[in-house]
């Protein structure tokens, strides 16, 4: 089927989602990938009340440790294994988080949709382009509530921004987007080589990538390899590409350039330590980013809209309206996004309306992901060609 019918039917597959739950009914959850991101995700959903953690999967029995202290400490202990299989084949799982490295999304996904699980899929939402219609297929076709972890979708003075500013017309014609985020401790780790840890299940941990012999740096810091994970023209670029394209209410990037590389950590990692991008979007706009995984001064991670009519600088601690003419007005955030965005998930399996981050918006918003990893890797100009859903020089 056309990928553009399914864009287009995404919209509406929302009247198929079935209410399985009742208003008083916790949701049992499967949290596959205890690493840090997983355990931070889950968390968020045990702390809005409606959620049981039934199963904990991870390929290594530390992370899997790890989680079990942190999210079931005392009571009873969620159900430990390694294969995601036997996750989704446990009673009581009615829903799972999905936070594994980004190669494996697309696969784990897919087999949750195919035994009726609905799915929290931790952004990006695919790990190469011509994944996408995969994953809407099998959302589509599940009926199942799919929410990508773009949590700024839920957020409170992000939706505010969005129908008081750039509905009202308050910035003017905006013309350029400046996107920033650096300085990340964790994504600028030396990992020193070791031996292959006993009840790490390396297999499954390389997926359908192509073998190689057991790597600390590999597994321990798997966005430093394309293979694995985009570094920070996903893992970053998304968050903040998401943002842009929906305040302006335009997901049609035309063409992307980057340019970037190791800089300083030559540490034997294979994505830029250091990358700055421009995509180009159909509404006459431009998309600049910048991002370092070095510890460069950072205060306040934001986007910034540069409208003829005024400026917006919006961040997840709040936003400040600047007007051509007049003063400055700021709005604080208020509440957690983890939480808003886990709570609207449940929301959405428990009513049946379409979440905040569905498999559409998520798509749209790792498109520009897609372009500035192509331009970068090739080190040319790359044009999303609508007509055929590619990306080309």
């Amino acid at each position: 089927m056309d990928r553009r019918k399914f864009l287009t039917g995404a919209a509406v597959t929302t009247a198929s989602y079935r209410r399985v739950l009742g208003a008083n009914s916790r949701v049992g959850m499967a949290l596959i990938g205890g690493g840090r991101r997983g355990r931070e995700v889950m968390k968020a959903h045990l702390d809005t009340g409606k959620v049981d953690l039934r199963v904990i999967c991870d390929v290594y029995n530390v992370q899997r440790d790890r989680a079990q202290s942190l999210l079931a400490p005392t009571g009873e202990k969620p159900f430990e294994c390694v294969a995601h299989e036997e996750a989704l084949a446990r009673p009581g799982v009615d829903a799972v988080l999905i936070a594994v490295p980004d190669h494996l999304h697309l696969d784990i996904a897919k087999d949750a949709f195919a035994v009726g699980k609905h799915v929290y899929l931790e952004k990006p939402a695919t790990h190469h382009f011509d994944e996408g219609p995969q994953l809407l297929r099998a959302a589509w076709l599940s009926g199942k509530v799919c929410q990508v972890g773009t949590q700024q979708r839920s957020g409170a003075h992000y939706q505010q921004a969005r129908e008081q500013i750039f509905a009202a017309g308050k910035l003017g014609k905006v013309v350029f987007v400046r996107a920033f985020w650096s300085n990340f401790p964790w994504q600028a780790r030396r990992i020193e080589p070791g031996p292959k840890p006993s009840q790490l299940d390396w297999l499954r941990f390389l997926g359908r990538t192509p073998y190689m012999e057991y790597d600390a740096a590999r597994y321990d810091s798997w966005r430093y390899f394309p293979e694995y994970g985009g570094g920070v023209l996903a893992d970053i670029l998304n968050h903040w590409a998401d943002v842009a394209q929906w305040m302006m209410d335009d997901a049609k990037p035309l063409n992307a350039v980057a340019t970037g590389g190791i800089y300083a950590l030559n540490d034997g990692r294979a994505n830029p330590d250091s990358v700055n991008a421009i995509l180009q979007y159909s509404k006459g706009w431009n998309l600049s980013f910048e991002s370092t995984v070095l510890p460069v001064r950072d205060d306040r991670p934001s986007v910034i809209f540069v409208g003829t009519e005024g400026t917006l600088d919006i961040a997840r601690d709040g936003y400040v309206l600047t007007p051509a003419k007049g003063a400055p007005v700021r709005v604080a955030a208020s509440g957690s996004l983890e939480l808003a965005h886990a709570s609207d998930f449940l929301k959405a399996i428990e009513t049946g309306k379409r979440p905040n981050g569905d498999v559409q918006i998520a798509l749209e918003g790792v498109l520009p992901c897609h372009l500035a990893r192509a331009a970068y890797w090739s080190g040319r100009r790359m044009r999303y060609d609508s007509g055929t859903h590619e990306i080309v020089g």
